[in-house]
């Protein structure tokens, strides 16, 4: 594993954000970059895939522009793929996935799901999985404002038909159409 800090200082909440590493879609990208424009209006950080391209990328840039501390955890394997972002405050190269995973979830005091394809909605079940089994009480939040999600939530909604999945599970991750709300839920109301 390798670390490269900058020094910025740390404050507020840390908000773990997984998210497309690979859209060009315009809204997509202005979505995570206003995303990470409020967390840096907030005073809090941002822990990332460490990849600076598409909303990744789109996400950190906008959070340091506006004052967020970030740090950036991406597999070596990775790091040229998703060309790692190396004006992160911090950027973690790992060795592996699971090592990545573990650390964002460490250093997170909440997660927040952008629209995305696998890779992301593979990191949203893993830390809501953990949350509704008891392993971490943080908030696991679906940021949803174009219905991105739809059919997943439809899915999901039909597996707690079919019993498959409880209402406590469910009820574990806050789906919202608002960044503001999103953030809300992370820690509260910041002025």
């Amino acid at each position: 594993m390798g670390y490269c800090g900058r020094g910025r200082s740390v404050t507020g909440i840390s908000v773990c954000v997984f998210c497309a590493s690979g859209t060009a879609d315009p809204d997509s990208l202005a979505l995570a970059a206003a995303f990470g424009t409020e967390i840096g209006r907030r005073g809090w950080q941002l822990v990332s895939g460490g990849g600076s391209i598409s909303m990744m990328g789109a996400l950190a840039r906008s959070a340091r522009a506006a004052g967020a501390h970030t740090v950036g955890v991406i597999p070596g394997a990775l790091a040229e793929l998703e060309v790692a972002d190396t004006d992160a405050d911090e950027l973690i190269v790992t060795v592996t996935m699971s090592e990545r995973k573990r650390i964002m979830a460490e250093r997170a005091d909440a997660f927040v799901t952008l629209p995305g394809g696998i890779g992301t909605l593979e990191e949203l079940f893993e830390v809501w999985t953990g949350g509704y089994l008891g392993m971490h009480d943080k908030p696991v939040v679906l940021l949803d404002p174009r219905g991105h999600y739809r059919q997943l939530l439809d899915w999901l909604a039909g597996l707690q038909h079919d019993r498959f999945v409880s209402p406590a599970a469910l009820a574990r991750l806050s789906v919202v159409t608002d960044a503001g709300a999103a953030l809300d839920l992370c820690g509260g109301h910041q002025p």
